[in-house]
């Protein structure tokens, strides 16, 4: 095989083409074109010398004397590699330092090797969610002179597959460097009379494209007698790695393979950010990204345009430096702090202040990001302006709440005709109501209540945003609170809880002094107790800790915030239903499957309750209203919501052990039961249960010859009945509770009925129940027409059945205690007298 002939373009711009002999018989030459001189980066100039050079079609690199040696080396024998080759006079003046020159005609030098693009495949990259695919790598070696050194990069770049150019010049070296953006690049520093490679790493590294690229320093080898030198001097002028001389072609290669795989590779996904900051740029929410003690480190123009700043008055600031409005509630800066350092997402409304000075109300998501080692390493806040539009298209306030905390402002919905993204569910460690107690507040009179809609005290609206039919779920949704450890059996609970729950059987149960020993977590307490009496976990075959897992989920699902419709109703729901499961005709008519669906059911009928009632959630167009056609909204949600729940985690999923047959039975009782909570079909209920069972029992009491059904346990049809009913009966159950407990019942109740009627005057939404308006709501005015309207007529049927004195008595005394107040037009919960 022949060596490879060489090109030359001398200073008059013809080019030579010599064989490797040497010869100066020139066998053809060509005119090249010199453009005129541009100054590039103000230090070297710009010309079209490199565009000029061809490309051989000769099989060697330059310097073909050593091509026996490198391939023996190589190990290929018939290893071939084409290359391109010119060659220019070096340049008149070399730029050292800060020192340009400008010359009419700058010559460089550039050779090519092509052929190894064809060795090898574009490789596929990830990072993170992003696929991406890397071209072969492109190296630059920029060498004055062809030695051994070059020979075995160049060599080390064909065995690698990398695309490969060697420049003489600083001039021909940035220009094809700006041409084709090279990922690595090799300067020879070993001496600097041709060229001062630092310089030359200087004038790259002022250009955009060097950002992400790799440059290497070939520095001489240390004798033996002299100190190593400082890599500093060769960092500060910009160089990323240093290379000891070694001409050896697996030494070269193995640097470059270190760099592609190392360097090489972490800057390519880098850049691949670029599309990411690019899509927040152009992103409408505004976003903000800070470090994980909170100092803003990007914001996005969408940003900067809600908040009136420029990015440069907010980069490199702690968040504590900028004003804050003082429209949000003193501990909500606390609540989100505690939330986002345990590595939980919060979202809520937040006030913020702009730059002018007024307060604007956002909808905030903040999602604190996990980096290396499991720490938080920043924080990404996602904001929207709240704001309405018209014809009641109102942009709702989600305002949910994710860690152990409250919320800041009542709830309310978007309205709109497609599906939005996704919210996770929450893991929210209850606390109860943070509503103050309304035991000592004054309410004026005011209008009857039979204008009032049918609404249960435990009212029905939802808030998930849905992608498709299917709930999104954070990781954290075994998240318990740091003030309380969770008992690891129902043996294992604090003396004090213990103490408490020992009379949980008695109907004068006390939840409220439960919600306070356990910081208002008093259903997985309650929880444990109440489903080891009753053999839950026996039944299912499943472990306490899955049972306790299990709770804590559905705790943390219930909203804290909400003054009626937390994990204290649910607690006490669950109570009363255990409580009417000891009594022996409600015993002898359900099986086992019944008690356990019942349990379960007043367990979860409430989770996730936003505190709005179904007609609040259908007159704003919520999705969840949408999405179950206005019917049994928030029941169907509880429902579902509930099973998901479940089935998410297997640590938690208290069903897994039981088979089909069992589960989608059990599964249907405990859907009926909750949607049986749903008010709209109450005096429906009721009357099937009275004419079915009541009116049957009496018949068959008194030796009548009533054609009616008897009831008993061996009658599906019946159990349904009385189930639905428990649970209804347990779900209000508040006027029959003790007068203390029923007054405090009924002033959460109103508050949140206040709260609901302040979001609907708000949003410019109908008012469903103008009776609670809270400048002139009389509470005992409006428990005197519930117990009138709902409450009595179903107990009276239910203590027929299951024959309940006590809760009988309760109720005609907390209805007297009512009537007092009324007629005294009191205009406080108490009696002058009881306070």
């Amino acid at each position: 095989m022949g060596c490879a002939p060489s090109i030359h373009v001398s200073q008059s711009g013809v080019i030579y083409c010599r064989d490797s002999d040497e010869s100066n018989s020139p066998r053809q030459t060509t005119s090249v074109s010199q453009g005129p001189a541009a100054p590039l980066h103000g230090l070297f100039v710009q010309t079209d010398a490199a565009d000029v050079i061809p490309p051989s079609r000769a099989s060697g690199p330059p310097g073909t004397t050593r091509v026996r040696r490198a391939r023996a080396e190589l190990g290929s024998g018939g290893s071939s590699s084409s290359g391109s080759a010119g060659s220019a006079a070096p340049a008149a003046t070399t730029c050292r330092g800060r020192r340009r020159h400008c010359c009419s005609s700058a010559e460089a030098e550039t050779q090519t090797s092509y052929t190894s693009v064809k060795q090898v495949s574009s490789a596929e990259v990830r990072i993170g969610p992003m696929r991406l695919t890397q071209d072969p790598i492109q190296v630059l070696l920029i060498f004055a002179k062809e030695d051994s050194q070059s020979d075995g990069f160049w060599w080390a770049c064909d065995r690698a597959g990398y695309r490969c150019n060697i420049a003489r010049t600083p001039e021909s070296a940035l220009e094809c460097f700006l041409d084709k953006h090279h990922e690595i690049i090799v300067i020879d520093h070993r001496q600097t009379r041709n060229f001062d490679a630092e310089a030359v790493c200087r004038s790259i590294r002022a250009t955009n494209p060097s950002e992400h690229t790799v440059i290497l320093a070939v520095v001489s080898q240390a004798s033996g007698d002299r100190e190593e030198a400082s890599v500093l001097p060769l960092l500060h002028a910009g160089f990323n790695r240093r290379f000891m001389e070694n001409s050896s072609i697996i030494a070269c290669y193995n640097e470059l393979i270190q760099i592609e795989h190392g360097e090489v590779r972490s800057q390519f996904k880098l850049r691949a950010c670029n599309s990411v900051f690019t899509a927040l740029d152009h992103c409408h929410e505004a976003i903000e990204i800070t470090s994980d003690d909170h100092v803003i480190q990007y914001v996005n123009p969408a940003f900067e345009r809600m908040m009136g700043y420029h990015k440069g008055e907010l980069l490199g600031k702690e968040l504590a430096e900028l004003p804050k409005s003082d429209k949000n509630r003193a501990d909500l800066l606390d609540t989100i702090n505690t939330c986002i350092k345990k590595g939980k997402e919060w979202q809520g409304v937040y006030y913020a202040r702009r730059k002018s000075g007024d307060s604007i109300q956002q909808h905030v998501k903040i999602t604190p990001v996990i980096g290396q080692g499991g720490k938080i390493r920043h924080f990404v806040s996602l904001k929207k302006l709240c704001c309405t539009t018209d014809n009641n298209k109102q942009l709702h306030k989600v305002h949910r709440d994710s860690g152990d905390n409250s919320q800041t402002e009542s709830h309310s919905f978007r309205y709109k005709n497609r599906r939005k993204e996704s919210i996770d569910v929450k893991s929210i460690s209850s606390r109860g109501s943070d509503a103050p107690s309304l035991q000592n507040r004054r309410y004026p009179s005011m209008a009857r209540i039979h204008s009032m809609t049918i609404e249960a005290p435990i009212t029905k609206d939802g808030l998930r945003r849905l992608s498709g039919n299917e709930y999104v779920f954070t990781k954290n949704v075994h998240q318990s609170h740091s003030h309380l450890a969770m008992p690891i059996t129902i043996n294992d609970v604090p003396p004090c809880i213990a103490r408490l729950l020992d009379n949980e059987e008695s109907w004068e149960f006390n939840i409220f002094e439960l919600e306070a020993v356990t910081h208002k977590r008093p259903l997985v307490y309650l929880g444990l107790k109440v489903f080891s009496r009753f053999g839950v976990c026996e039944f299912l075959h499943c472990s306490e800790t899955t049972l306790r897992a299990w709770l804590q989920v559905i705790e943390a699902n219930y909203h804290s915030s909400n003054a009626y419709h937390n994990s204290t109703h649910a607690a006490d729901v669950l109570h009363a239903t255990a409580f009417f499961l000891g009594k022996e005709r409600v015993k002898g008519s359900l099986d086992q499957l019944d008690e356990v669906a019942a349990l379960i059911a007043a367990t979860v009928h409430d989770v996730d309750h936003p505190g709005r009632t179904n007609s609040f959630l259908c007159n704003a167009g919520s999705e969840l209203a949408v999405l179950y056609n206005d019917t049994a909204v928030l029941e169907s949600h509880h429902t579902a919501l509930a099973f998901q729940l479940t089935a998410k985690d297997s640590k938690c999923n208290i069903f897994k052990n039981i088979d089909r047959t069992h589960y989608r039975t059990l599964r249907q009782a405990i859907i009926d039961m909750v949607l049986a909570t749903e008010m709209t079909k109450h005096f429906e209920h009721v009357n099937k249960f009275v004419n079915s069972i009541n009116k049957p029992m009496a018949a068959e009491i008194e030796g009548s010859d009533c054609e009616c059904n008897p009831t008993g346990k061996n009658f599906p049809e019946n159990q349904i009945l009385i189930k639905r009913m428990m649970i209804k009966c347990a779900d209000v159950a508040n006027p029959c509770r003790p007068l203390d407990l029923c007054i405090e019942w009924a002033g959460r109740i109103s508050e949140e009925y206040f709260a609901q009627t302040d979001e609907e005057k708000r949003q410019g939404l109908p008012v469903v129940m103008p009776v609670f308006d809270r400048n002139t709501c009389s509470i005992p005015k409006s428990q005197i027409s519930f117990i009138d309207y709902f409450i009595t007529d179903m107990f009276d049927a239910w203590d027929a059945f299951a024959h309940l004195p006590g809760l009988m008595q309760h109720l005609a005394d907390n209805y007297k205690h009512w009537k007092t107040l009324d007629d005294l037009k009191c205009k406080s919960l108490r009696l002058p007298s009881d306070s």
